[in-house]
């Protein structure tokens, strides 16, 4: 996710404030994901869970790159396409209800680890961190193809 985010910053970065600080929020975003997950470079020698307080963080980070791309970034983009021909605004009408399907996959990590009271629920983070993580992936990669049309069709 890092290189496809690499990727996207190299085609899309300076050209607008809003994706840069967009796209800069996804990086911060998953390396928060990759330090709970204990992903390389984040992974440690000792065996243990993170700390509920990085979860939480984690959850509310989530929310706000969620809550951003629906109410700031995808209205933007969607506008822009629909001003710039039917085949783009096409495209957005069929992306944007596909990424919105990853919202549950993030609205219910949020709800299970929020308001965690019982430490033994981080047993089960692995798990739940990989679904998050492939329903991440698939957002992103929609969003790129949202950006990508705006970028190719309209810059």
């Amino acid at each position: 996710m890092l290189k496809q985010l690499e990727k996207a910053e190299q085609r899309w970065g300076g050209a607008n404030t809003l994706i840069d600080h967009w796209l800069n929020n996804r990086r911060k975003l998953l390396i928060n994901y990759c330090k709970i997950a204990g992903i390389p470079p984040y992974d440690s020698t000792e065996k243990s869970l993170p700390a509920i307080t990085l979860v939480k963080e984690f959850c509310d980070q989530l929310m706000d790159y969620v809550s951003e791309g629906h109410f700031e970034v995808y209205d933007q983009v969607v506008t822009a396409c629909e001003k710039n021909g039917v085949s783009s605004k096409e495209l957005a009408q069929k992306l944007v209800p596909r990424i919105s399907e990853t919202t549950d996959s993030a609205l219910d990590f949020n709800d299970k680890y929020t308001e965690l009271v019982d430490d033994k629920i981080l047993f089960q983070l692995d798990k739940d961190l990989s679904s998050l993580g492939h329903a991440m992936e698939t957002r992103f990669e929609l969003e790129d193809k949202l950006l990508e049309v705006l970028h190719t069709k309209h810059s």
